[in-house]
């Protein structure tokens, strides 16, 4: 099996980490084999960025992403030049404040930006990303992905990336409950004394 995944958005944003985050993850603690290149536009900060990873349980004898299983979009410039290149029927992840997707799409969506605002660093707003993805994709597990980051950014700021891809996978569970699901939970939440919520 070899899924190919385009993470696109502009320099700045941490598209290379995450990329970087995803490939060591199936690598080092999945088991898989895995490859990552990356692109730069001509700023550092602010033009276009893509990580592009390749996951396989064979050899990867070929290294370069040519038509992406899965886009990762955190931009509306990266969404716009990698869209076309991506396979029909590929499964396309965007922040859903800074992509308009085509009317086509029917993306899966998490307002990875506002999250990573609310935990009060727009910086994470990549591995807010890296969570959806890893729940919503189910490439490489969750444990991996995390021991991954664990090892990968400074341990100052460890705290943080890791609640930021814990909101992002917790956002995915959360925009699946079925209405019962939800209804239910509120009305546990609800029986809860005032001190337990």
């Amino acid at each position: 099996m070899r899924t190919e995944i385009c993470i696109s958005g502009f320099g700045g944003q941490g598209i290379v980490l995450a990329g970087y985050i995803l490939g060591k993850a199936a690598a080092l603690y999945a088991g898989k084999e895995a490859v990552m290149t990356q692109a730069y536009g001509p700023e550092a900060r602010g033009g276009a960025s893509s990580a592009n990873v390749i996951i396989s349980d064979l050899t990867v004898d070929y290294p370069f992403v040519q038509q992406p299983d899965i886009l990762v979009a955190l931009s509306q410039e990266g969404y716009l030049k990698f869209r076309p290149k991506a396979k029909e029927g590929a499964l396309i992840i965007i922040d859903r404040d800074l992509v308009d997707p085509f009317v086509e799409d029917s993306p899966a969506v998490i307002p990875a930006t506002q999250i990573a605002e609310e935990l009060g660093k727009r910086i994470v707003a990549n591995v807010v990303m890296l969570g959806f993805f890893t729940a919503v994709a189910d490439v490489v597990n969750r444990e991996a992905i995390q021991n991954s980051i664990e090892s990968t950014v400074k341990p100052k700021t460890l705290p943080l990336n890791l609640e930021a891809f814990n909101r992002g996978f917790l956002y995915f569970k959360e925009s699946t409950r079925t209405n019962a699901e939800k209804a239910a939970l509120e009305f546990e939440r609800s029986s809860l004394p005032s001190n337990e919520i």
